[in-house]
């Protein structure tokens, strides 16, 4: 043994001659954590291609977000038909408004960024289409104020301006100026315990469901296996007694070989609790209520409808409103000053238990005119005015 790591022997001393030994010590040392790397290709494959939690929740969010109607009022007036509605509606010719919203919510989920463009066709048409955030980089001016996105396709490069032609939605974060920061980044660590522990599991499976155990050889006159006994013994144990086709095998042993079951403690077995926590956690930063995801545990509502309410008003309809403001801060002066673009409440089914409860209270008012009633739900007066 040259006392190698992790020992270092003293300066002025030589380590000992190796001697060969009838017994051995066997080290087994943790290693540091491996975490997965933040980038939008890495999140997308470990969290919504492999982790069900993530891809539950992303696709909860997104497909209820991109559900919720938008309309279009001027100058307080609401427009029943309107072509920047049109355009929300059918943005290109290959995604309906549904699919492309859902696209453009996924983004904002997994990257903290949505870039979207704008093309102006022949004969005054337009299109909005959405650009890979991982394709994406911000260009800036001499001051470090952004002004275009650079966009990269294999080997082609080329510029969009920022304002007319191009929208950038971000996630607020608080050390970057220019890129946003995904939800699954806060949940990176619970993310890749989940898989971690998934992995485990899975292994232990491959080995019969238990872990390994250890070969004694300890002859009574001393000595050690050579190397072809040694590999010889090695693939025989390899071919004839791993996985789970050969569980439950007879093992004969002899020549002072004795087989030492390792087990594991309960706590070392109690993956499921582990897998729930780190679920809680994706959940929490997502702002997905875990009854809604069937996780099991920390259930802070009293039933199902309240949860659901609480995903929609905490989490659904912030983020719809944000990007229909953004949409209407973008779009807005190109259909006309004035045109403001909001979500449209009432018709969200998940919301239907408080809509009903809000237009029984203000039925009841007897105070109120039918007009001003009317404006308190929402809606104008009967004149139109």
């Amino acid at each position: 043994m040259a006392f190698n790591w992790p020992w270092t022997p003293r300066p002025g001393r030589t380590a000992p001659a190796e001697t060969k030994q009838a017994g051995f010590v066997a080290l087994h040392l943790a290693e540091a954590a491996r975490w997965t790397r933040h980038d939008y290709a890495a999140l997308a494959r470990e969290g919504y291609m492999k982790n069900p939690v993530v891809h539950r929740a992303v696709r909860l969010i997104a497909e209820a977000a991109s559900g919720v109607p938008w309309l279009a009022f001027e100058e307080g007036r609401e427009l029943s038909d309107h072509p920047l509605l049109a355009l929300i509606a059918r943005p290109n010719r290959m995604q309906a408004g549904t699919s492309f919203l859902e696209a453009l919510y996924g983004h904002l989920l997994m990257a903290g960024n949505a870039y979207v463009e704008k093309i102006e066709g022949p004969g005054g048409t337009r299109e909005l289409h959405l650009l890979r955030p991982d394709r994406v980089a911000v260009a800036t001016d001499t001051a470090g104020w952004p002004v275009a996105l650079e966009h990269r396709e294999g080997s082609a490069r080329r510029r969009v301006e920022l304002g007319e032609a191009a929208l950038h939605l971000a996630q607020f974060h608080p050390l970057d100026d220019h890129y946003g920061f995904a939800p699954l980044r806060a949940a990176l660590m619970a993310l890749d315990i989940h898989n971690q522990a998934s992995r485990w599991n899975k292994a232990l499976l491959d080995n019969s469901a238990r872990p390994s155990g250890a070969l004694v050889y300890a002859p009574k006159e001393g000595g050690n296996l050579s190397e072809e006994q040694y590999e010889r013994l090695k693939g025989e144990l390899e071919d004839g007694y791993t996985g789970s086709a050969r569980a439950g095998r007879p093992l004969l042993l002899d020549g002072g070989l004795d087989w030492k079951a390792m087990g594991l403690t309960p706590k070392d077995m109690d993956f499921i609790e582990a897998k729930n926590a780190a679920s809680r956690d994706i959940a929490l930063a997502f702002g997905v209520p875990p009854m809604i995801l069937g996780i099991p545990g920390d259930n802070t509502y009293s039933n199902y409808q309240e949860a659901n309410r609480a995903f929609y008003r905490f989490t659904v309809l912030p983020l719809v409103a944000r990007t229909a403001e953004e949409f209407s801060a973008w779009l807005g002066p190109v259909f006309g000053r004035g045109l403001q673009l909001r979500l449209d409440a009432d018709q969200i089914e998940g919301l239907s238990a408080e809509r009903e409860a809000l237009w029984r209270r203000v039925g009841q008012a007897d105070f109120l005119s039918d007009d001003e009633k009317r404006e308190a739900v929402g809606y104008g007066r009967r004149d139109g005015r």
